[in-house]
């Protein structure tokens, strides 16, 4: 297929990368000229304008954009709609509140252009792991244009499909790690929930080691005291422990690359996700415990931090590339 890709940051670049790699045709615009001349290397047409990106493609159209949510994505989708025709495709990949999917999905009616948005998970490996995608929209869109879903997730792999799957009638494209989720908003959702479950978490085990890291706290009994090796725990925990994952093995990484992690201050932001997920807890009257306070851990990090902040940090590095913010100057009033 040919698809047009807006936005060739860290994610739009590997995600064009890999369509590319699996026989696509990518037509790239990035606002910064250097970020789509980058990519022709490996294939990918480098468009000067959002216009002239649109006529590159031969319809119906497929355009995909990977810009940062809010006013951005905003901006890029009014502009499209003011450049595409009917039956052609907007796709947003970013991280949009599905409340906005849901508005637009309805405006955009009129036109007959139809509008997906597209839960992406994978962050800086899915290059070479692939995206694991959470999409909504029309399920007659997502049919049409499904063979790029399957070229961006992971496959099968080698994990075992779940015992039962097969005869229960389940979606198999789950078992690709790309599913359709239902209409305008229902991706962006389900990818919502998935960040709030990641933030809470990340702060387990950034806590649990953190415990173990002044377990020999001169607070404590003497015999009571352990030096413990992190790095060392991290990896015998990837190895047939019931906590191993993705999280654990990135954690493994980050500390012993820097087993005191004193490269990081241990300020941690939120992209948006972790508030709209407690704001939807609030809307449906669901507890939240755990996803709430590690909400709020993230926000007690920017004031004070700790070394389950630093860790916390890491993994954010580790999996998304995500760099910290620099610590804020506060203005001193005279006395």
């Amino acid at each position: 297929m040919e698809i047009g890709m807006i936005g060739l940051g860290r994610m739009g670049a590997n995600m064009s990368r890999r369509l590319t790699e699996g026989g696509h045709k990518v037509v790239g615009y990035d606002r910064d000229p250097a970020a789509a001349a980058a990519l022709t290397e490996y294939g990918v047409t480098s468009a000067a304008s959002l216009e002239e990106l649109v006529e590159a493609l031969p319809a119906p159209r497929t355009v995909w954009i990977m810009v940062p949510a809010g006013g951005p994505t905003e901006l890029t989708v009014q502009s499209l709609t003011d450049l595409l025709q009917p039956d052609d495709v907007i796709i947003d990949g970013g991280n949009s509140n599905y409340k906005d999917d849901a508005r637009r999905a309805k405006v955009m009616g009129p036109t007959g252009i139809h509008y997906m948005d597209v839960g992406t998970s994978g962050g800086l490996w899915g290059l070479e792991r692939g995206y694991c995608l959470m999409i909504g929209g029309e399920e007659k869109t997502f049919k049409r244009i499904e063979p790029i879903f399957k070229t961006l997730a992971p496959g099968q792999g080698t994990i075992e499909v779940t015992p039962g799957r097969a005869e229960s009638g389940l979606s198999d494209t789950a078992d690709n790690g790309y599913i359709y989720c239902g209409p305008a908003g229902a991706g962006h959702f389900v990818k919502m929930i998935h960040n709030g479950i990641e933030y809470g978490m990340m702060q387990a085990f950034a806590e649990g080691f953190d415990i173990m890291k002044n377990a020999n706290s001169t607070a404590l009994a003497e015999e009571l005291r352990y030096d413990l090796n992190l790095g060392d725990i991290a990896e015998v925990w990837r190895r047939g422990s019931v906590v191993s994952s993705w999280l654990l093995d990135l954690a493994a990484i980050s500390l012993t690359q820097q087993p005191t992690l004193d490269g990081y201050n241990g300020r941690v932001q939120d992209s948006g996700e972790g508030r709209w997920t407690v704001e939807a807890a609030i809307d449906e009257a669901v507890p939240a415990h755990v996803l709430t306070a590690a909400l709020y851990a993230r926000f007690r990090s920017r004031q004070e931090n700790s070394f389950a902040d630093r860790l916390l940090s890491a993994l954010r590095f580790q999996f998304g590339g995500h760099t910290e913010k620099p610590l804020e100057k506060k203005a001193h009033t005279p006395v």
